[in-house]
C-alpha cells in the first residue's frame, strides 16, 4: 500500500502521536510491500519536515494561509495530494485535529474510514481493524471496503515510531491559489500556556475530579502531583462543566482518550464516559472519599480518603519539582 500519514505538529517537530501513526503505517506498507510517507501542512513548517524526515519521506506544504489549521483549506489540500500521488491510504492520530480535518478529506474523496483503531491484524489477504465502541464496552473488528482507505489509531495503541539513521527526503508541493481560500475566520486560540505534556501523550497522567474546589486547588494538588512525577495533568467533564479546567484537559469519552504507563484519578467517582477515556492505563491508582465509588472496580490500587489531605502528604515525601524518585 502506498500510505500517506497526516502529520501534526508542534514547536518545529512532529507530534508523538503522529509518530505513533508513522508506526502503525510502516507496519502496514511492511506486510503489503509499499511505503509511508509524511503530509506536513502549515506555514514555516521547514524545521518540522527536517524533524519529519529523521522518520520518513515527507511531502510539506507551506504557506501563510495555512498558517491555522481549518478544515475547508486543510481538507481539501489532503485530498489533492491523495489524489495526485496515488495514496492507497491515509493515517492520522485519533485527535480533534483528525475528527475535524481528516474526516472532511475522507468525505470529499468518499473513502472509507475507521476510526480510533487499537490493533490490526490480517485474515486471507484482508486488513482487519480492531476499534472499542460503546464508550469502549466491546471492541468491534472491522474491514473498510472501498478506496481510498482512512485509518486514525490511538496513539496509546502504538509506540512512537523511531527515527532512521539517516534522513529522507523533503518535497516541497505546490499548491493553487484559488485552493487556500478559506471561508473559515479563526478569531482566536483560547489555551492555557504549559510546559506539562498533552495528557494524550504522558507516560504519567495525574487527573482531578469533582472533589477538587477551584483552579487554584487543582494546580496545587493535581498539578503539583503532575509535576513531581513528570506527568501531564488531566480532570474529568465535572470540573470542565464547573469551569476549573479548560476542555483541553478533559479525559473520558467526550474528551481525549488515554493509556499512559500511570493513571492516578483524585476524587474522580468514576462514571463510565470517564472509565471510556482511561481504563487501558497500564496502572491505575485512585483516590477517593468514597469506598463505594466505581473508580476502584478499575484500580490497581485505591486509597479511600480525603485527597486535600492524602495529596499535599504524597507532595511533601515527593519533595521539591526535579527531585529524584527512587523506584
Amino acid at each position: 500500500m502506498h500510505i500517506l500519514i497526516i502529520a501534526e505538529h508542534e514547536k518545529h517537530s512532529v507530534r508523538p502521536g503522529s509518530l505513533s501513526a508513522l508506526a502503525f503505517a510502516g507496519l502496514i506498507a511492511e506486510q503489503t510491500g509499499g511505503d509511508a510517507q509524511l503530509l506536513v501542512l502549515g506555514h514555516e513548517v521547514a524545521e518540522v519536515a527536517k524533524h519529519g524526515a529523521n522518520y520518513a519521506p515527507v511531502l510539506a506544504v507551506d504557506s501563510p494561509a495555512l498558517a491555522k489549521p481549518v478544515a475547508d483549506i486543510y481538507g481539501t489540500l489532503i485530498a489533492k495530494v491523495v489524489k495526485d500521488h496515488g495514496f492507497d491510504m491515509i493515517v492520522a492520530a485519533c485527535t480533534t485535529f483528525a475528527k475535524d480535518i481528516v474526516a472532511r478529506a475522507a468525505g470529499m474523496l468518499g473513502g472509507a474510514m475507521a476510526g480510533d483503531v487499537v490493533g490490526h491484524t490480517w485474515k486471507e489477504g484482508s486488513l482487519l481493524l480492531k476499534r472499542p465502541m460503546y464508550a469502549g464496552a466491546v471492541v468491534a473488528t472491522v474491514r473498510l471496503i472501498g478506496e481510498p482507505k482512512f485509518v486514525t489509531i490511538r496513539p496509546s495503541a502504538y509506540a512512537p515510531a523511531e527515527s532512521k539513521p539517516a534522513a529522507f527526503e523533503v518535497t516541497g508541493v505546490a499548491v493553487e491559489e484559488a485552493l487556500l481560500h478559506s471561508q473559515i475566520v479563526v478569531e482566536g486560540w483560547e489555551s492555557k500556556a504549559t510546559a506539562r505534556p498533552d495528557v494524550t501523550e504522558a507516560r504519567v497522567v495525574v487527573s482531578g475530579g469533582r472533589a477538587i474546589k477551584s483552579n487554584e486547588d487543582f494546580e496545587r494538588l493535581v498539578g503539583g502531583l503532575a509535576d513531581r512525577l513528570g506527568g501531564a495533568a488531566g480532570s474529568s467533564r465535572a470540573l470542565v462543566d464547573a469551569g476549573i479546567t479548560p476542555n483541553e484537559l478533559q479525559v473520558g469519552q467526550t474528551g481525549k482518550i488515554v493509556a499512559p504507563d500511570l493513571y492516578i484519578a483524585l476524587g474522580i467517582s468514576g462514571a463510565v464516559q470517564h472509565l471510556a477515556g482511561m481504563k487501558n492505563s497500564k496502572t491505575i491508582v485512585a483516590i477517593n472519599r468514597d469506598p463505594d465509588a466505581p473508580i476502584f472496580e478499575v484500580a490497581d490500587y485505591g486509597l479511600v480518603g480525603d485527597v486535600y489531605q492524602i495529596v499535599p502528604e504524597m507532595l511533601e515525601k515527593l519533595g521539591p519539582v526535579g527531585k529524584t524518585i527512587n523506584s
